[in-house]
């Protein structure tokens, strides 16, 4: 998928009160960070259902630049359980979910230097993950 770079590099290197690298904190535990290391990393979205095609909701991805290369590459920052295997290889991708467009899945090309409003106004205002579930985004 071709992804929409909206913003200079630097962008996507920027800290601020959600993305937060330069707290001493975050700075302790940042040798896995990837913006703390001087990657670009952006925020970037998928429209995810159910298998009937209910229910859709944003599934955030991260993107990074591909060190040495042109381009971006996505990730799932979730991690790996029981039959979900995203892993980060530069020579293609694996995400945990890849769209199914016949369910009206769809990949989001945009990388945003930050999450997406819709996003954050989600996880502010939600006091719990079954909250934030009823509260999920259902598109861009």
């Amino acid at each position: 998928m071709e992804m929409i770079q909206e913003h200079p590099d630097a962008a996507y290197l920027a800290a601020d009160d959600v993305v937060d690298h330069g707290h001493p904190l975050v700075r302790e535990t940042a040798d896995a960070l990837l913006r703390a290391r001087g990657i670009p990393a952006a925020f970037c979205y998928q429209l995810l259902a159910d298998d009937d095609g209910s229910n859709a909701v944003l599934h955030g991805l991260i993107a990074l630049r591909r060190p040495g290369a042109a381009g971006w590459a996505r990730l799932d920052p979730r991690g790996n359980k029981p039959g979900v295997d995203a892993q980060f290889t530069l020579d293609r991708e694996r995400l945990a979910f890849p769209v199914r467009p016949e369910l009206g899945e769809l990949d989001y090309p945009g990388l945003y230097a930050a999450p997406h409003p819709a996003v954050l106004t989600a996880l502010r205002g939600s006091a719990d993950r079954r909250e934030l579930w009823r509260n999920l985004p259902t598109g861009l």
